[in-house]
């Protein structure tokens, strides 16, 4: 008989990503399929529609389960083992939501093992483009939910953030409001986690208690829905929306449709998809103390923390591998994108001329900081290019060598400045963990670990939440059994020392942190500025 192996999936914003990983955690396939090049007929841009307003962002629901049939035919053309798959896990993009229309339960149910899926639920959703974490168009949602719940600072303390326009709450809201009969045509409401899940299961799956807390309506210390959020944003929201379930919960069986058309088990069992932050937090094995850095479309920040304090920024999410404990996350929407731009525009599209530049230039830039935001940022909220040179004077230019260290260097302060005010010190033992397109970069990593003050280390893969499902499926079948996730994954390769903070360096960041933290106020309420880098 075929060795076991476990399924861990990734519907992320650019593509959808699959690894299979055996016993030993050893990863034995990894297949990936690409939204803008592999589905063109979607005609999506990164994985997404930017609308004429230019804040609303959506994704074509159709696109994500056409992206699924796609990879799983990738499989089986290989030779895949579907037979061998004991379990699976997944995640998803955060804060987006999927609309499912009345009577759609019956079709997921029921879907023909002789068509692809895309075909049999192709008239499922009451919302065909599904809002997504890059959208922005839901001010005055949040506005009113905040007013709602007595101010920013109550609604953080019981959901675990104040309210953001990405958040799934204030999204519902503005469907809610815009379009009532769609949302009365809806019978729920899902997560992009818990609607992938869905798929395998044939069946709603809950949503879990991770990816629940990025969508101001969960309270995070009891685990379920907070009845004044919940009317805040629309009515009859809790039955739309099922449930929670503790992250690691068996769902129950796959779905015969996957059985029959590619050979799984039908003992093939579905845990319990979660946000890719929370997977990938399982992903790099996170250890309290430990920050992780993942350097993707958008940069996130987070850690395992035992006694939150929910703030004005920055969210509190529980803990997607120890239900007793939460962990803390800063998102920052100029990712990759914004660092890929730059890169065109200064190194002619190649990263080793990026490099180059970083390596040509001193740490602190001789004084020269720069705040890069081409959409509006969450982290702080700001938008357009703003360089200052070493008196704090605004200029209009750098070189271009300038400008490559000032968009790292000042992506990364604001990292450290942002976690800092969030109660986070830098300790002796800290350990910065880099996942992401980026974390391959040595000497992008180098100014990470110089303006830290801490080693950076790496993971064998850049798809985290991709390992981090695999490793879930695992824990998954023995989590009720009080085996902890470290237990399962003692056999996972260690991460890897990429860089140590170069001698100085926490001298030299200090002084430029303080003026960094400084002028970005000035950015915040003042913030004209060309959008475009010259």
């Amino acid at each position: 008989m075929a060795a076991p192996c476990y399924l861990g999936w990734d519907f992320s914003t650019q593509q959808l990503k699959v690894i299979a990983i055996d016993e030993q955690l050893r990863v034995i396939y990894e297949d990936n399929v690409h939204f803008d090049k592999d589905l063109p007929e979607f005609k999506t841009q990164g994985g997404v529609y930017i609308h004429s307003d230019r804040l609303t962002v959506t994704s074509p629901v159709l696109m994500w389960v056409k992206a699924l049939d796609m990879i799983l035919e990738k499989m089986k053309s290989s030779g895949f083992n579907f037979s061998q798959v004991r379990a699976l896990s997944g995640a998803g993009q955060q804060h987006g939501s999927v609309y499912w229309k009345k009577g759609s339960i019956q079709i997921l149910k029921s879907a023909s093992s002789e068509l692809p899926l895309h075909q049999s639920l192709k008239t499922c959703f009451s919302v065909g483009n599904s809002p997504i974490w890059m959208d922005s168009s839901t001010a005055s949602q949040c506005s009113a939910l905040e007013k709602a719940m007595g101010g920013a600072q109550h609604l953080a303390s019981i959901t675990g953030s104040r309210a953001y326009e990405r958040f799934t709450g204030n999204q519902i809201a503005k469907i809610y409001s815009q379009n009532p009969e769609v949302y009365m045509q809806t019978e729920r409401i899902s997560l992009v986690s818990s609607f992938a899940a869905s798929l395998f299961l044939g069946a709603y799956a809950p949503i879990d208690y991770s990816d629940g807390s990025g969508m101001n309506l969960l309270q995070i210390w009891e685990k379920v829905w907070s009845a004044s959020c919940l009317d805040a944003c629309a009515p009859g929201l809790e039955e739309k929306l099922g449930c929670p379930v503790p992250s690691h919960s068996v769902l129950g069986p796959i779905s015969p449709h996957y059985s029959q058309r590619y050979g799984f088990s039908p003992d093939c069992k579905i845990v319990a998809f979660t946000g890719d932050n929370p997977a990938s937090l399982a992903g790099m094995r996170l250890q309290e103390g430990d920050i992780a850095i993942s350097l993707g479309t958008s940069d996130t920040l987070f850690l395992w923390i035992q006694e939150p304090t929910p703030a004005l920024e920055g969210h509190i999410l529980c803990n997607p591998v120890d239900s007793q404990t939460y962990m803390a996350l800063l998102c920052f929407k100029n990712g990759s994108l914004m660092r890929e731009r730059i890169r065109d525009h200064c190194a002619s599209g190649s990263w080793d001329k990026f490099s180059e530049a970083l390596s040509s230039t001193v740490a602190g830039n001789n004084g020269n900081l720069g705040f890069y935001f081409d959409v509006m940022e969450i982290t702080p909220e700001a938008v357009g290019i703003h360089r200052f040179n070493r008196d704090n004077q605004k200029v209009s230019d750098f070189p271009k060598e300038v400008e490559i260290r000032a968009l790292i260097e000042g992506q990364f302060m604001a990292k450290r400045i942002h976690a800092e005010r969030l109660g986070y010190k830098v300790m002796p033992r800290t350990r910065i963990l880099a996942t992401g397109g980026a974390s391959h970069n040595k000497k992008i990593l180098q100014v990470l670990s110089d303006v830290f003050n801490a080693p950076v280390y790496t993971i064998d893969t850049t798809n985290s939440a991709c390992l981090g499902s695999a490793y879930r499926a695992i824990h998954g079948l023995v989590a009720e059994t009080n085996v902890s996730l470290a237990d399962v994954v003692k056999l996972a390769p260690e991460p890897r020392l990429a860089v140590t903070p170069t001698a100085g360096a926490e001298e030299l960041y200090r002084p430029l942190l303080k003026r960094y933290a400084e002028l970005e106020q000035k950015v915040i309420y003042n913030p004209t500025s060309s959008c475009l880098a010259k």
